[in-house]
């Protein structure tokens, strides 16, 4: 996570400048049973964060927050906070997916959340809570989504923002409401859960509390889109009203920008996902694993005493044979094992592949495979709405991984356009921006980050190299197909 300043410089042509204040580390913390994250610290850091930019000599009219989704922490009657929020990794919620989807029936989950089915949803970890008879969830007052708490920590306002609300599996997008039978039958306390507010909301300023002890003035807080996903929507520097995205990180999120849910049989089929975004707008994604399975192979080779950079590791998967192995990315098998890198080689055992035979293998099975998974979804996205893209908008952390944004365009046969890196941070400023006056609305926000920031275009190969990735995605959707039949995938 990070927190950056910005500045609008009026020259020839507008621009908006980023500058890094403050960068820390985000890591789980197991305790005992349960996979934590470290609430109190990123809480600090988030202070250090404001705090350096006055000092730096910045002099911030707001702050907003945006995060992964999903998770939350409890509140009780006097505000202080029950527990350590658990991570969206933590194992409580196994094999509760398929006990609520049996209790209320999958299409209905479906047609009344608009989410595809993943067990870190905020109604399947409240429903785990319920089944364990957690304490918490009896003397809870209120519910806050994990940006909207760090929120609450900085200005004492409790709110729920809209963006983050869609995660959760509790909110109808069809009705625009909590879910309050829903919750009912399922026996979790609706009173938890405030009214949305749209992104751009001021939920306040900062706390007498908080600007002593960091020593500033008062500042306001936003409520922007805050969940990242749609905040890095929101920094697309698409030219069209129609386009496809990738936002690329430890999750991959690829999608598209709709005016309502899309709510048909198709996209339960395809278990695709609709979530709220910037001006009561809606995407239409799909959450892939992503570069999750590479980082954790990374910190597995570091445990056992080989330790790569990154830079390391893509020299190597560029001298790989290619299209060697392939494995499914979203496999829930990948979701947290104990040894990624031997998770994948029994994978690959389990589906008769040849087993990657060193690193550098290894990571070019997984980029390859991210790279074939795009494809599947690009096209699966083009069939539900109708939609024709020209190519793929790729932004985020994970567009630095030149190799992965190559082979992207390679396997979905048109061009890539990458940039952003640090779209998140820079949807979140412009939704400030918009909320302070400073631009109009978020037409002319992506006009000026298409002004300010670099895009890098990959194309794909010539021709005659197309039949070799058509025959590497046909032995990949194979493999899927393999999957789903033996109920592995």
């Amino acid at each position: 996570m990070h927190l950056q300043s910005s500045g609008l410089a009026e020259e020839a042509v507008r621009k908006l400048r980023i500058t890094e204040i403050h960068r820390f580390p985000n890591h789980p913390v197991q305790i005992g049973r349960h996979l934590h994250w470290d609430t109190p610290m990123l809480l600090q850091e988030i202070k250090n964060g404001i705090r350096k930019a006055f000092q730096a000599g910045y002099e911030p009219q707001s702050c907003a927050i945006d995060t992964w989704g999903v998770d939350f922490g409890l509140l009780d009657r006097n505000g202080e906070l029950l527990g350590i929020p658990y991570h969206y990794r933590d194992r409580q919620t196994e094999g509760v997916v398929e006990e609520v989807s049996a209790l209320v029936g999958s299409e209905r989950l479906f047609r009344e959340s608009g989410l595809q089915f993943m067990p870190f949803n905020t109604i399947y970890q409240l429903y785990a809570m319920k089944k364990a008879a957690s304490p918490k969830l009896d003397v809870a007052d209120t519910l806050l989504l994990t940006p909207d708490l760090m929120n609450y920590f900085l200005t004492g306002k409790r709110c729920c923002e809209f963006s983050m609300a869609t995660t959760t599996g509790l909110y109808d997008p069809g009705r625009g409401g909590w879910n309050v039978q829903l919750l009912e039958e399922l026996g979790l306390r609706s009173d938890m859960f405030l009214e949305p507010v749209s992104p751009g909301t001021v939920i306040g300023s900062l706390t007498s509390e908080v600007c002593a002890e960091l020593g500033v003035p008062p500042m306001n807080v936003v409520a922007v889109a805050s969940h990242d996903t749609e905040s890095a929507a929101a920094a697309v520097p698409a030219s069209s009203a129609s386009f496809a995205y990738l936002v690329s990180g430890t999750w991959s999120l690829l999608g598209t920008q709709m005016p309502a849910p899309l709510l048909t049989s198709s996209v339960f089929e395809h278990q695709f996902s609709n979530e709220g975004g910037v001006d009561g707008n809606y995407h239409l994604l799909k959450n892939i694993m992503g570069l999750w399975i590479l980082q954790e192979c990374k910190r597995k080779w570091e445990q056992d005493g080989r330790s790569f950079t990154y830079a390391e590791l893509i020299e190597l998967a560029e001298v790989a044979e290619p299209l060697r192995t392939l494995i499914d990315p979203d496999a829930l098998r990948f979701m947290n094992p104990p040894d990624m890198p031997e998770e994948i080689r029994s994978y690959c055992r389990d589906n008769g592949q040849l087993e990657p035979d060193s690193v550098g293998s290894m990571v070019r099975c997984i980029l390859e495979s991210l790279a074939f998974r795009y494809r599947q979804v690009l096209e699966q996205a083009e069939m539900l709405t109708g939609s024709k893209f020209a190519g793929l908008h790729m932004v985020g952390g994970g567009i630095q991984n030149e190799l992965l944004c190559a082979l992207t365009a390679n396997a979905i046969g048109r061009p890539v356009w990458a940039g952003p890196v640090e779209a998140s941070a820079i949807g979140n400023v412009l939704v400030q921006l918009r909320t302070s006056g400073h631009i109009n609305d978020m037409r002319e926000g992506q006009e000026l980050v298409r002004a300010s920031f670099p895009q890098h275009i990959y194309e794909p190969d010539e021709a005659e190299r197309r039949a070799v990735w058509e025959a590497g995605y046909t032995r990949y959707l194979r493999l899927i197909e393999s999957d789903i039949r033996s109920g592995a995938g």
